[in-house]
């Protein structure tokens, strides 16, 4: 799925671990684990969950020798369950040792992220920064150079807070702290290719916790360079919030061309599963028609007209229905992520909308007749009533995703 009024900008490709991030590549949708990177168990069973939903590549934390000890064997159980997702190994204050102490840790990791605000500080900072770009220039590893607002290299900032205050019209400090968080990843990339990283191993993210900061960060950031950018807006809160800033800041980026891998950094509410996230990140790039991964459910909000709670049940269910069957679909039936289907609530747009989707149903609303017409690719093929509707009209998706997309028809 493609939008023609949205063209990509222009970066440099970059393998991470066989998942292509950049140049003409769909844009890559990543997550995070939340486990203890030393369980190797938990933290395999919530890589694979991640995968499974859709996560194309996961970053798990590498914070003490337990961690970096532990990341072979959540790769190999990776390996063994028969999922090839990449891992990124996040590393913070300490990784120069980690790295130098367990290679078989960076080895069996597909790209390192490193914030360069956190890699060490006055003179330690250069030779603890070389060091990580070093064994990742050996081993052909791609690496993140992740600047975080929230963990700005204090020094570059005073520098240039001292600079703009000797200006004739200095700026805001707002100003000032968003040039040297694109300055940061710039500088550092920089001194990644002097050191011998090359090119086309390096991807860039700045990431802020507030809109209008990240909207301005990366368009400044875009312009200047050719690599790759990862999109996420950090601490973006629990449930509604945290979807809400991340789609508006990360939509209006998308929208000019600018990201190449996306990230929804969502706080899990008590007890929701961590692939909300991915979910999310999912269904931005699909409503934006810049990727398909399921099948999307056009549903109406309700009005008075639909006092019935049916048609609500009937949404949710289908859109459940859709998630749960997504992996074997996506086996057996190439394109089945772009089917559209409608659940409507009554007459007034239930017709129109369910014409315009692949598989439709108008279910009736207040003071309409208890039956419920269903359209296929445009033509009304068969009306519904009765106790089973729902039922009867997953069996209909069924048989059309065998025949549109199992080969029997041309799609």
């Amino acid at each position: 799925m493609s939008d023609p009024l949205i063209h990509r900008r222009p970066s440099v490709p970059v393998d991470v671990g066989g998942v292509t991030v950049g140049g003409e590549a769909p844009i890559v949708v990543q997550s995070m684990t939340n486990t203890d990177t030393a369980d190797e168990v938990g933290t395999a069973v919530q890589v694979a969950d991640l995968a499974r939903a859709g996560s194309e590549l996961v970053r798990i934390t590498v914070n003490n020798e337990a961690a970096a000890e532990a990341v072979p064997a959540i790769r190999q159980r990776l390996d063994d369950m028969g999922l090839d997702v990449p891992l990124v190994g996040d590393f913070h204050f300490n990784g120069h040792r980690l790295l130098s102490r367990y290679p078989a840790c960076a080895e069996a990791l597909a790209k390192l992220r490193i914030n360069p605000g956190n890699v060490g500080k006055g003179r330690r900072r250069d030779p603890q920064f070389a060091t990580m770009i070093e064994i990742a220039r050996d081993l052909d590893k791609p690496v993140r150079i992740g600047v975080n607002w929230g963990s700005l290299d204090q020094d570059l900032l005073a520098t240039m807070m001292d600079d703009n205050a000797r200006r004739s019209e200095p700026l805001p400090p707002e100003a000032v702290m968003r040039q040297a968080v694109v300055r940061s990843a710039l500088d550092s990339a920089e001194k990644a290719e002097a050191l011998g990283l090359p090119h086309d191993r390096i991807i860039l993210s700045c990431k802020m916790s507030v809109v209008q900061d990240l909207i301005a960060v990366y368009t400044d950031l875009a312009a200047r360079c050719d690599h790759p950018l990862h999109l996420g807006l950090t601490e973006a809160g629990m449930g509604s919030k945290g979807i809400v800033a991340s789609s508006a800041a990360m939509a209006v980026l998308l929208q000019q061309g600018i990201g190449d891998t996306i990230r929804v950094s969502l706080t899990p509410e008590p007890g929701e599963s961590r692939t909300r996230e991915v979910v999310v990140a999912q269904e931005l790039l699909q409503t934006m028609g810049l990727r398909a991964f399921a099948p999307l459910v056009t549903a109406c909000p309700g009005c008075g007209r639909t006092t019935s709670t049916f048609f609500q049940e009937l949404a949710g269910q289908i859109q459940a229905h859709v998630r749960e069957r997504m992996p074997e679909w996506r086996r057996r039936y190439p394109g089945v992520e772009a089917m559209t289907l409608a659940v409507m609530g009554c007459v007034v747009n239930g017709p129109g909308e369910s014409r315009n989707a692949n598989v439709g149903i108008s279910l009736p609303g207040t003071g309409e007749k208890p039956v419920a017409p269903v359209y296929v690719d445009g033509e009304k093929t068969v009306t519904l009533k009765g106790e089973r509707i729902g039922e009867e009209f997953v069996a209909i998706v069924e048989e059309y995703v065998a025949r549109r997309y199992g080969g029997d028809v041309s799609s």
